[in-house]
Formats: structure tokens, C-alpha cells, sequence
């Protein structure tokens, strides 16, 4: 009767405090883990100059595509343009669709709800029986106003090289036929100097040489800078005044050829 008999009742009581302490964070450890996992497959945020890249690679592709006049299918472009943004698929789609329309004249018309396949429909007024030509014609104009952009953007010249990385980067390879434009470095080297739309010159003192294209008297008479720098707002979604130089250039061309016009010239 001398025996405590409550020494262990007391220890046991002390000693499970490490096994229900040391247990329970198991699967809370288990749990942050498998959030951690999840945190990790979600796609990261993306900033609105990376959107907007991809808004401008799709409107590309789909102008690119267009020339085929085949449907285009969402699944075509997740793949090729939006691998990595197909949560924001829908909105890149929109976004691309709206500078189709204001830019280029184009809708982009969802016409199998089911495979989710686009056509492109020209909105400009077409010449009956001339819908090809018009095609043609608008596509090349529309490759015209990328380089006269690119050029006026660099400074009022653009290095050749430069011109055919732009194109391949749009997926028109100069180096390879195109379906619409035949032979680009052709279409743009003669055809386009030939009708003064733009100027071919030998850049001074490189060896071995190096060429540019500036703008030629026709592109200056048929545009203005004030009109490229809106269609590149346009697709960059931004405000003409958000390239300074650039706007301020254009501001100073517009008044020039107001007064040229007022006197007569």
C-alpha cells in the first residue's frame, strides 16, 4: 500500500504529448504540399505587354492563314500561338478580333460552334467579280504598312536585314514562296520601289554593303506618319502619344502638309 499508484497515470499523461503533436502536422504537411503542388501547375500572371504580344502574334497568324480562305480552327490557334495561354485563349481571341476589324477591315466570324472554326470576312466594299484581286490587293497593302511602320518607328529607316526578320517573325519568310505574295523580297524590293511606295538605298561606308528601305514619295503622299503611328497604337493597344518622338514627328508633318495644302503646294 506504500506504492503510488498514480506515478504512471501521470506519466502517461506527459508522455503521448509528442506523438499527438508530432502527428497531427503530418497531414497538414501532407495538405501544404499537395496546395503547393496545385499553386505550382497554375499558370503564372501574365503582364499586359505579354498579352499583348500574343495578341498581336495571333492577329498575324490569322492574316497569315486567312490567305488560304480555309476555316481556322481555336484548337490551330492554342497550338501554334497560345500553347501557354489557354486559360486567357478567350480573351486574346477577342482582343485579336477587335484590331482585325478596326486595323485591317477584317471580322473574325465564328462559323462551327461545335469545332470552333473562324473565317475572316472583308469588310471593305468589294468590286463584283473582282473579290480575289481585292484580297490580294488589301493583303499586300497590309504587309506595305508594316514596313512603312517599322521604318518610320526606327528612325525614318529601316536596315533590310531588319525588314526580312520583322516578315519572318510575322511568318512571311522571305526566303520561301508565299501563297499570297509570291516572291516577298521581290514584292517588296521591286514592286513596292518600283511604285514609289518605298526607297531602296545603299547604306555609306559598309563593307561588305548593307541596303535600307525609307519611305518612297508615293507612301508619303497616300499616308501620313500621324496614320502609321494609329495603326501601330492600334495593335500595341496603346495611345499614339505613348512614343513621344515619334508623335511629335508626326504632329510636325501634319502641320507641314496643312500649310502646304494651304498655300497651294
Amino acid at each position: 500500500n506504500t506504492k503510488p499508484p498514480r506515478v504512471f497515470p501521470r506519466d502517461s499523461a506527459r508522455s503521448p504529448e509528442p506523438g499527438p503533436t508530432a502527428t497531427p502536422p503530418m497531414p497538414s504537411t501532407s495538405s501544404s504540399s499537395s496546395s503547393s503542388s496545385q499553386a505550382q501547375k497554375k499558370p503564372a500572371k501574365r503582364t499586359e505587354a505579354q498579352i499583348q504580344q500574343k495578341v498581336n502574334e495571333l492577329v498575324q497568324f490569322l492574316l497569315v492563314k486567312d490567305q488560304k480562305k480555309l476555316p481556322i480552327r481555336r484548337a490551330d490557334m492554342v497550338k501554334t500561338i497560345l500553347q501557354d495561354y489557354k486559360d486567357l485563349a478567350s480573351v486574346i481571341i477577342e482582343r485579336a478580333g477587335r484590331i482585325l476589324e478596326e486595323v485591317f477591315g477584317l471580322q473574325l466570324r465564328e462559323i462551327d460552334q461545335k469545332y470552333h472554326a473562324y473565317i475572316l470576312i472583308n469588310k471593305l466594299e468589294r468590286l463584283e467579280g473582282d473579290g480575289m484581286k481585292m484580297d490580294e490587293s488589301v493583303a499586300k497593302m497590309g504587309l506595305l504598312m508594316v514596313i512603312l511602320s517599322l521604318i518610320f518607328m526606327k528612325g525614318n529607316s529601316a536596315r533590310e536585314s531588319l525588314v526580312w526578320d520583322v516578315l519572318k517573325k510575322l511568318r512571311v519568310d522571305p526566303e520561301k514562296r508565299h501563297k499570297t505574295f509570291g516572291d516577298v523580297k521581290k514584292l517588296v524590293k521591286d514592286e513596292f520601289v518600283r511604285q514609289k511606295y518605298l526607297e531602296y538605298n545603299r547604306v555609306p561606308h559598309t563593307e561588305p554593303p548593307e541596303y535600307e528601305f525609307l519611305w518612297g514619295p508615293r507612301a508619303a503622299h497616300e499616308t501620313s506618319k500621324m496614320q502609321v503611328l494609329r495603326f501601330v497604337a492600334k495593335i500595341q493597344n496603346r495611345e499614339p502619344s505613348s512614343w513621344v518622338s515619334q508623335y511629335n514627328e508626326a504632329l510636325q508633318d501634319e502641320t507641314a502638309s496643312a500649310s502646304a495644302a494651304g498655300t497651294g503646294n
